[in-house]
């Protein structure tokens, strides 16, 4: 059984954590396996801590028995029974496994429940991450390249020493990467990366080509640095490949992603704006004229997709932009890199190639 010191072995097994810090303190960085149930809401955390800094430790744990008292307390005792109840195996945490975990502790053996600790806390297990990102990425890699829409993320999806950052991120990495899905803190990110990476412990690591930023979170430093020294693989299908591959992530899965979150009428103007954004984005890159012209065939294909059903008139703004701007900027990029190349091919050569 998981012990409440060995960090890397919580992590790896996706131990369940109950994070009993407020709100503000586990959305600013959390571990993949963490639910917040906090001792305390971020008010009643702001009062005690200005009580701290003004009269000191004991008045501060007063007021904090004070604020979380009669039905409140037990609103929380309850809250935290169920989730051990739904996982017995879990664990408590606080920011530093200081009083905060030690009272849940105290009030759950009352109730007749003993939980463990994360020893150290959240902090504890923040510095593992960060140790082992380090540690691992010095491993052997190989980066999966290519223009927009080669199946670069599939590729990598499907090998077993695959790190999916874009997955990791909830982003997609284009102007058109966001998803359904909110973007994690950059530390709760860096956590879930460290996670992937003990989950998977492979010798050899295959990664998307990536820029340094994906969507809001950025790659940590050690990370960029070891991928800027490793051997590329490009992807290179005919231009229709793509542009089906695209059809499928932005059009269709997007469009019944945004219908199945937000029903029928928000849902398509959820998904019509988000096209819009994706191109008001890199509206000065494409020239302000250039922009305004693709816009109006935006337009056009949303008009004709309600209308029929079909995303195939969305290729005349989709295809000139990947011809007038993703393809040229990523062989840019690519040249910087033309040292690092060590193989070409289509979709199935990568994948055999990789698999070799």
């Amino acid at each position: 059984m998981t012990n409440g010191t060995d960090f890397r072995a919580i992590l790896r097994t996706g131990t369940p954590i109950i994070d009993v810090r407020a709100p503000v303190e586990f959305q600013q960085g959390c571990v993949p396996a963490a639910v917040n149930l906090p001792l305390m809401n971020d008010e009643e955390r702001a009062a005690v801590g200005t009580c701290y800094k003004r009269h000191g430790a004991d008045a501060a744990l007063k007021l904090g028995h004070t604020l979380v008292a009669g039905d409140k307390r037990q609103q929380r005792i309850d809250a935290w029974r169920e989730a051990i109840r739904r996982q017995p195996e879990s664990f408590l945490c606080c920011a530093r496994g200081g009083q905060r975990s030690h009272i849940t502790q105290q009030w759950l053996r009352e109730a007749g429940i003993d939980v463990p600790l994360i020893v150290g806390g959240y902090k504890s297990l923040r510095q593992t991450a960060l140790a082992v990102t380090t540690e691992f990425v010095e491993r052997p890699m190989v980066l999966v390249g290519g223009c927009t829409g080669n199946g670069k993320t599939l590729l990598v999806q499907a090998h077993p020493s695959g790190i999916d950052l874009e997955g990791l991120a909830h982003h997609r990495g284009s102007s058109f990467g966001r998803t359904l899905q909110p973007q994690l803190s950059q530390a709760s990110f860096e956590n879930a990366l460290a996670t992937e990476l003990l989950q998977k412990d492979a010798s050899r690591w295959v990664l998307e080509d990536e820029g340094h930023m994906i969507g809001a979170n950025h790659l940590p430093e050690c990370l960029r640095n070891r991928m800027a020294q490793s051997p590329i693989a490009v992807v290179e299908d005919p231009f229709e490949v793509r542009l089906e591959r695209l059809r499928e992530e932005y059009f269709t899965r997007m469009h019944h992603d945004f219908l199945q979150a937000f029903g029928e009428d928000k849902g398509w103007q959820e998904y019509s704006d988000y096209l819009h954004e994706g191109l008001f984005a890199i509206r000065r890159r494409l020239g302000l004229q250039r922009f305004a012209e693709l816009t109006t065939r935006l337009d056009e294909s949303l008009v004709e997709q309600q209308r029929s059903g079909s995303t195939e008139a969305h290729f005349s703004w989709l295809s000139p932009l990947l011809a007038e701007y993703y393809d040229p900027m990523y062989r840019y990029q690519l040249g910087k890199k033309a040292g690092m190349i060590v193989f070409r091919g289509n979709f199935e050569d990568v994948a055999a190639w990789l698999a070799a």
